[in-house]
This record gives C-alpha cells, sequence and structure tokens, in this order.
C-alpha cells in the first residue's frame, strides 16, 4: 500500500486541507421501483432522489426495471408522428386546447401530448396574428424507450423534449431574467469546519480507502441548490443529473460512454501541472450562436445549439472558506474544452446531456416569447399553459442533499484532487443576441397550419 509523508508545517497543512476538503464528489439518488411508468419515475438521467431529497447513483438493475417499466406504459405511436420530419410544428393555442379537453373530460393527457409530439429541438418559433397563435417547429420523430429508460427518438437516439419540461420554461421565464437557471451541489460550511480538524492531524495518507472515507464522513451531506425553476420539477431534476454525471467523468468514477474523453484525473496524472490549494470548478451553459429573425419580428430561428463547459478555480484559504479566482488551471481548461467538443457526441451516449441540451434551448424559447412579447404580437395569452391549475406539471421530491464522496489521486509526493461546479442557464443573455435575416419569413409562411390541422403537423 503506497503511502506519502506529509510536512507537519502550518502553511503546508493548510494546503492539505484546502486539497481534501474540496477532493470530493457528490454521489446521490434512492430506489428506483417496478411500478414507475415514464412519466412518474423518481429516476432522472441515472440518478434517483428519495422522498427526502437524498441523491443517489441508480443501479444497473434498477435502470433495467425502469427501462422495462416505461416500455409498458407507452401506447403505440399515433399515425402520422412515427415517421421523422425535418420541421414539425406544434401549435401552443391547439395544444392548450387539448390540453383543456382531456382535463375537463377527466382522462389523462396522451403520450403524444406529454412528449410534445416527439419533437427533438426547436428551430424556429413563428407568430401567427390572424390565427392568435405561437408555433415551434423543429425536429421530430416516432419515439421509444431507450436503454437507459430515456424517452428517444427511433431513429436518431436523441431524448424527445417533454410537455412538463416546456411548461417550466414558460412559467419561469419572465423571472428567469432577474437571476437565470442555475443548480450546484456544495460542501456545508459545517461540513469544511468538521474537516479542518482531522485534515490538520494528518502525517500520512496511509490507507487511502480509510483516509478517504474519514474525510466523506467529516464533510458529511453536500448541499444541492436550484434556483430559476421549482426543484420539484423534472427540468430540475435534468440539471443535478447532468451535473452530477460531469464529475463523475471528470473524477474517474465511471469511463466515459464515447473515446477521446479522459477524465480529468487521468489528464492531471499525465501532465507535470501541480495544483497547490488551486481547485478547478467546471459548469455547463447554452452554446447559441445569435438567434435570427424578420423584419416584422414574427418569424424567429433558434440556430443549432449545443452546450459547453466552463472551468475556473477557487482559492480556499486557512479558514476553510471558498473563494473564486476567475483563473484557470490549463488542465482543467483542457478538460473543460475537450468535453465541449465531444459533447453532443456525449449527449447520444449519454441521454442525460441531452435532455439538459432540450431543456437550455426550451428556456431560450420562454425568454424569446417573454422578451419580445410574442404572445402580444400573436393576441394569445397562454393562460392555459401559464396556469398551473390549467395544466399541472409532475412534481418529485427536490433534490436537497448527496452523500460525499471523496476521490483521490496521487501524484508526485501529493494526493489530490477536487470537482464541483453546476449548471446555469442565462436565458435572457441568449435572447438578446439577435440578427435580422431574409431567410427565416419564408419558412414562415410555408410553416401555417391548414383548416383542418391538427396541434401538430408535419
Amino acid at each position: 500500500m503506497s503511502t506519502c509523508n506529509l510536512a507537519h508545517s502550518p502553511a503546508v497543512r493548510r494546503t492539505i486541507v484546502g486539497l481534501l476538503s474540496l477532493a470530493l464528489l457528490l454521489v446521490l439518488c434512492p430506489a428506483i421501483h417496478a411500478q414507475d411508468n415514464w412519466n412518474t419515475s423518481r429516476s432522472v438521467g441515472g440518478i434517483s432522489i428519495d422522498a427526502n431529497g437524498l441523491l443517489d447513483n441508480a443501479t444497473i438493475d434498477a435502470t433495467g426495471m425502469l427501462r422495462d417499466a416505461r416500455t409498458k406504459g407507452l401506447k403505440a405511436v399515433p399515425d402520422g408522428l412515427g415517421k421523422a420530419a425535418g420541421l414539425r410544428k406544434v401549435s401552443l393555442r391547439r395544444l392548450e386546447e387539448a390540453i383543456r379537453q382531456c382535463v375537463d373530460g377527466g382522462k389523462d393527457l396522451p403520450d403524444e401530448i406529454r412528449l410534445l409530439a416527439g419533437m427533438q429541438r426547436i428551430r424556429y418559433v413563428f407568430v401567427y396574428p390572424d390565427e392568435r397563435d405561437i408555433v415551434l417547429v423543429g425536429p421530430g420523430e416516432g419515439w421509444k424507450v431507450g436503454d437507459d429508460g430515456t424517452i428517444v427518438g427511433v431513429t436518431t437516439g436523441r431524448p424527445v423534449m417533454l410537455l412538463d419540461d416546456l411548461l417550466v420554461a414558460l412559467r419561469t421565464a419572465r423571472s428567469a431574467a432577474q437571476g437565470g437557471i442555475s443548480c450546484s451541489i456544495d460542501p456545508t460550511a459545517e461540513g469544511l469546519t468538521r474537516l479542518r480538524t482531522p485534515a490538520s492531524k494528518l502525517r500520512t495518507i496511509g490507507n487511502p480507502g480509510q483516509t478517504a472515507a474519514g474525510i466523506e464522513n467529516a464533510l458529511g451531506l453536500q448541499q444541492i441548490s436550484v434556483t430559476g425553476v421549482p426543484g420539484t420539477s423534472h427540468f430540475a431534476r435534468v440539471m443535478v443529473a447532468a451535473d452530477y454525471r460531469m464529475k463523475r467523468l471528470a473524477m474517474n468514477f465511471e469511463p466515459a460512454p464515447i473515446r477521446g474523453l479522459p477524465g480529468f484525473l487521468q489528464m492531471m496524472k499525465a501532465t507535470g501541472h501541480g495544483m497547490s490549494n488551486m481547485l478547478p470548478r467546471w459548469w455547463l451553459a447554452p452554446k447559441f450562436e445569435p438567434l435570427l429573425r424578420d423584419a416584422d419580428g414574427l418569424a424567429w430561428e433558434l440556430p443549432l445549439a449545443s452546450v459547453k463547459a466552463m472551468t475556473e478555480e477557487d482559492f480556499l484559504t486557512a479558514a476553510g472558506t471558498r473563494q473564486h479566482t476567475g483563473r484557470v488551471n490549463p488542465v482543467a481548461q483542457k478538460w473543460a474544452d475537450n468535453m465541449t467538443e465531444h459533447y453532443d457526441e456525449l449527449a447520444l451516449a449519454d441521454p442525460i446531456f441531452g435532455q439538459l441540451r432540450n431543456c437550455m434551448e426550451l428556456a431560450v424559447v420562454g425568454a424569446l416569447i417573454v422578451k419580445e412579447n410574442l404572445t402580444e404580437k400573436a393576441g394569445y395569452s397562454m393562460t392555459g399553459l401559464l396556469d398551473p391549475a390549467d395544466a399541472k406539471t409532475v412534481e418529485f421530491p427536490a433534490p436537497r442533499q448527496v452523500d460525499s464522496k471523496a476521490s483521490m489521486l496521487k501524484k508526485g509526493r501529493k494526493w489530490i484532487i477536487s470537482a464541483s461546479g453546476g449548471v446555469r442557464i442565462n436565458s435572457w443573455n441568449i435572447a438578446d443576441k439577435v440578427e435580422r435575416s431574409e431567410a427565416v419569413a419564408p419558412v414562415r409562411s410555408k410553416a401555417a397550419a391548414h383548416e383542418n390541422s391538427n396541434w401538430w403537423w408535419n
């Protein structure tokens, strides 16, 4: 068993405390039950959350049970929705009417409504004042249950968008202007204080497993915070699950499901860079080109969206508090750039990252509708979609806590590493970046609904 001698000086001890106190990844969630269907399961993105808000990793067997339960719960894809369409259209006004008919009739919403007609992204937002309507347009196809229980397209494997996430994005769009939408997983001040005492007494790592367990026990439960959307929403769960998955990849708790994405620990071991008590953080944010609009502001195009990983370093002071430095560790930046480059491929292999991109896109759509007063231009208030009493979303236990888990890497005479971060969606900043285009209006004209159109059409 390898050990390393640790210096006894106060300055070096403070560095050790800094390295160990953030040398943690949060691993969080509880059991999945066979009776869960695709709409009510507690599992999202390979994690589950119990009634007390404690997160944990879903086991392989539990994920299989979830997949089977959701497969049994899905109905056959309706005629016309099974075939892939490059520009599927969803009328918000007609969708609202279809939801109201189900509610008034005491019927459950059918799969095609909950799954937004199988749409997988929003490419255009069109306003039709004569029809008093706003129409969302983008690629869509039939759906199936993927290997991890996520509902995905039958040919592309991309996660389909959910009505629940759209309703949350629309209802929180105005408040998102104040502080955006975000999630974060962080140690508590009490946990950091508890950790300082045992860490300051370390002379050698000793048994790495036992030392890691002691660190985890001292730090205790870490806190999960969600802002901008209800913590009980599926939207919030997607953000937390994606953040959690990112940390697991960075910390080598599991290998990436694609080639070319080594963990941050592997990259650190392969380089000559040290870390001292500078501790890298990563977070995920939307990656959008400027939005395009026509002269009248009735036709809007959202260029192909993706997600970027961003990083900076935290500095842990002798008192155990964290301060953002704005500086970047070169290896942490390389890991972030690598994840950004591989994100689209990763989103297919691990659908939670595709679901996060969907949520980000819906948040931008919500911000666009509010910022540009599209409801006023359309003469359509979206009352039924905005009122929780008319169109209810599924509520889950809010993610609140996760057990700490230490991950340690020997590099020279030091044992290092840390990962923390979150998800940030500044939807209004994206909606502010707009350019004029003559190509958008003709697409709007061709996309208009026919008199006998359903709430969706191809």
